[in-house]
């Protein structure tokens, strides 16, 4: 589902997004509303040449949901899984890491809508049970001792670790401690509303190899305008940062087409060719391991 009024950028945003991937998509079937469903969304990445998209669900593992889409589709992008660590999973659950990854996942989530933080905002659209809020921190502040067993299980896969939505303390100390044992690190979405991280700390986080995503969402609903979004990305680096979308609800445009307001946006605000390209392509390559 494209737009059917094409901005001034649009043919050069159709030329840079081929190759490219969205890592963080939301599709059907979900507990929550959804545009599109796994077909769809390959489809669409598909016929603007992408490589990839990840499923993103935040109840349920997506590993076996994109095999089975790759499997079925006859399409040239590849779906790729992962697996948020929420309470239908079992919150903070190395067995169920092991499980996804096993089955071919290449990313998990540290809690999003079910973390403590998070939770502490209110309920995001769509919540539909109550429950304990998760937080990897002791009572102490120190990370609990199953933190330590999620970084050894993802390292043995050579997977990526993502903050979800925890805390800005939590984030920090989860990603240093991370690098530290040198478990391959997400920073999420540091522009949204619940999870802000200032421009600065980006910089320290990606300065420890810390991938660091920014998601079209962000602009589209007002969380950061497309300024503060520039500058946070030469702060952190083009080689630190890639391009998401975080699109797939229901009433909105569909990932493909946010991707592609997305690479106009960072064109408008003096970014290069090049520069998107490796935001695009060859940064998010690094977690679909292509």
């Amino acid at each position: 589902m494209l737009s059917e009024f094409p901005t001034p950028r649009r043919e050069e945003a159709l030329e840079l997004i081929q190759g490219g991937y969205d890592l963080h998509t939301h599709t059907e079937p979900s507990a929550f509303g959804r545009g599109l469903n796994d077909l769809e969304l390959i489809t669409e990445a598909s016929a603007l040449g992408m490589a990839g998209v990840m499923i993103k669900a935040h109840y349920g593992c997506t590993a076996s949901r994109a095999a089975l889409v790759n499997l079925i589709s006859g399409k040239t992008a590849r779906a790729f899984g992962g697996l948020a660590l929420n309470q239908p999973t079992g919150g903070l659950n190395p067995y169920a890491v092991e499980n996804c990854l096993k089955m071919g996942g290449v990313l998990i989530w540290m809690p999003t809508r079910d973390s403590a933080h998070c939770l502490q905002w209110g309920d995001m659209p769509g919540d539909f049970f109550k429950r304990p809020g998760i937080s990897i921190l002791n009572e102490d502040g120190s990370l609990k001792d199953e933190v330590y067993d999620i970084f050894d299980v993802v390292k043995k896969y050579d997977a990526f670790l993502a903050t979800g939505h925890l805390s800005l303390e939590e984030s920090l100390l989860l990603c240093r401690e991370g690098r530290r044992r040198n478990v391959s690190m997400i920073l999420t979405h540091p522009e949204w509303f619940r999870t802000k991280v200032p421009g600065e700390l980006q910089k320290e986080l990606a300065g420890l190899g810390v991938l660091i995503e920014k998601n079209w969402l962000n602009i589209a609903e007002g969380a950061v305008t497309a300024e503060e979004m520039a500058a946070n990305i030469r702060q952190a680096g083009v080689s630190s940062t890639y391009l998401a979308t975080d699109r797939g609800q229901a009433g909105f445009e569909h990932p493909a087409e946010g991707m592609l307001r997305f690479i106009e946006t960072l064109l408008d605000q003096g970014f290069s060719g090049a520069e998107i390209r490796t935001m695009v392509r060859d940064v998010p390559a690094r977690i679909a391991k292509q």
